[in-house]
């Protein structure tokens, strides 16, 4: 079977040329190693700084071969900016106008002007199902209508629309099964084919959790941690940041917050509530920077998983056996979690007050809520994640969908 699905794509040869932020290049590489086991060669664009952090995940270097980029420095953005966890998310502008000015590099690496880009398309995909599919999508496309600039004075309405219009076909990381309703609209709307990868899930990392997670880690009881992670592209208020805390501390549960300092502190030790160290002790530990959040959420210590809701961390966390804990920061993520909350049943939302953030209460509230051995709730949202993670974790369901997308991408060139 293995031979036969390298002879049928051997001829691919396909380009990736993601968003220039870590959440999208990784979930690119994985669906490239994917397509490489398969025999397809990948012309994978990045930006030249991020090729030395991206190798190790290149199972296949004979086939996928990475193309940096030199990222242009333009007006608004600091010097030696790259990606967008080098800025604040305000700045994302900016950088999007520096990925535009990339073109010429781009075109010399294409070489083939038939090539559709369509790597503005984005990859975080609204979740949605049955009656409330027509609503959700009107409710998104007027929350995107407004000229509101996106780089090269172009608006994100029509960046997608026009990628999308121009297009052979829409690609998404997903599966049939959770956006049925979403997937079958698009199909009708744009009238041409929407390809689908599957879930894409990464393989288990190899590589030991390094030493200082998994010293803390060990110190608590099995399933006892809460993890906590917003990603790179979310920066809080200092008040929201420290209500956050506060939850987490009222919960009197462990915890591991991963989040960048707020938009008006320095640094993280700035940020933190007058006190709140002496409180939490040995029990709490936030740290700014970057963390293996797979490695961690499939640590025995850790049993609830706080997340803003982002496409990467959604399928991550499917994968574990964490209990899930929403607080969407925007209304694309506002979508996924009602995929998650109200239809799939595996996680809760945390809701947001009228000021448009959280309380402590109802933060701790909601992670007592699906941690406790006695809820109810918890042990539904345990139950019915059990069944969509053995689902996911299909390997047999996976691979059929690699072999489809494949097959799918043949039809298109013939």
């Amino acid at each position: 079977m293995a031979d036969s699905k390298m002879k049928m794509s051997s001829n691919l040869h396909i380009a990736m040329f993601p968003w220039l932020a870590f959440g999208h290049f990784i979930p690119y590489l994985h669906l490239s190693n994917k397509l490489a086991e398969r025999g397809c060669r990948i012309s994978f664009l990045l930006p030249k700084g991020v090729e030395a952090k991206l190798a190790k995940l290149n199972r296949f270097p004979n086939l996928i071969h990475f193309f940096p980029l030199t990222i242009p420095h333009v007006e608004g953005l600091p010097p030696g900016v790259e990606t967008l966890s080098d800025i604040p998310i305000s700045l994302q502008s900016h950088l999007c106008t520096a990925m535009d000015q990339t073109r010429d590099q781009v075109q010399a690496i294409l070489v083939c002007a038939a090539l559709s880009v369509i790597s503005l398309v984005p990859s975080e995909k609204m979740m949605i199902r049955g009656m409330k599919c027509e609503e959700m999508i009107k409710k998104n496309e007027s929350s995107v209508k407004p000229a509101v600039e996106f780089g090269s004075g172009i608006s994100f309405y029509e960046r997608m629309h026009t990628a999308a219009e121009e297009s052979d076909a829409l690609a998404y990381r997903t599966c049939y099964e959770i956006e049925a309703p979403f997937v079958d609209h698009l199909t009708q709307h744009f009238s041409k084919p929407v390809l689908l990868t599957g879930p894409l899930l990464p393989e288990k990392a190899e590589a030991p959790l390094e030493e200082k997670w998994e010293k803390w880690l060990n110190k608590f009881q099995p399933g006892s941690v809460v993890f906590c992670a917003f990603g790179s592209q979310n920066m809080l208020q200092k008040d929201q940041f420290q209500e956050l805390l506060f939850g987490f501390e009222l919960s009197g549960l462990p915890f591991l917050a991963a989040l960048s300092k707020p938009n008006d502190c320095s640094t993280i030790e700035e940020a933190l509530p007058d006190g709140f160290e002496e409180r939490v002790q040995e029990r709490g530990l936030i740290y700014g920077g970057w963390v293996p959040q797979e490695q961690i959420l499939n640590h025995p210590s850790v049993g609830c998983f706080v997340s803003h809701g982002g496409s990467s961390s959604i399928w991550e966390s499917m994968a574990s056996h964490c209990q899930i804990v929403l607080v969407p920061p925007s209304f694309d993520y506002d979508v996924h979690s009602m995929i998650m909350v109200e239809e799939l049943k595996v996680a809760v939302e945390v809701k947001r007050q009228e000021n448009g953030w959280i309380s402590k209460e109802s933060l701790s509230n909601a992670i007592v809520s699906v941690t406790s051995p006695e809820s109810e709730v918890g042990l539904m949202i345990k139950s019915n994640h059990a069944r969509w993670r053995k689902f996911l974790l299909d390997k047999d369901m996976q691979e059929a969908y690699v072999d489809t997308f494949i097959k799918n991408l043949h039809d298109l060139l013939h």
